[in-house]
């Protein structure tokens, strides 16, 4: 049940924001998770600051997961977020934030797993 929360400085077409959800989908399988159950949220234009930098090309990445994962297993997923954001929209991984947030309870379809 990953979630998938991504915040980005550019501008996205819908051809971005298909090639992401899709690249999110595979490298969810760095979590043990599939994409049948993968949710994606986008927010673009998004203003986002580092080190007091407005970014002009950046990303905050937030991933909620039921249960969790090993550190081998966020490290592989950070390195495929990084990588999709660079490919697909120049955004540099100096500039991406990943964060990742293991949820006890997680509800669906009027109840909870």
């Amino acid at each position: 049940m990953p979630f998938i929360d991504c915040r980005v400085s550019v501008k996205l077409t819908e051809e971005n924001k298909e090639k992401l959800k899709a690249g999110f989908g595979r490298a969810a399988t760095c979590l043990h998770k599939t994409e049948s159950y993968l949710m994606v949220g986008f927010a673009d234009g998004y203003d986002l600051y580092f080190g007091g930098e407005k970014q002009e090309k950046g990303a905050y990445v937030s991933v909620s997961l039921f249960g969790s994962a090993s550190p081998a297993d966020y490290e592989r997923m950070t390195g495929e977020i990084c990588a999709l954001l660079a490919r697909e929209l120049g955004i540099p991984g100096k500039s991406v934030y990943v964060t990742y947030h293991g949820v006890a309870d997680w509800g669906w379809n009027g109840s909870n797993f």
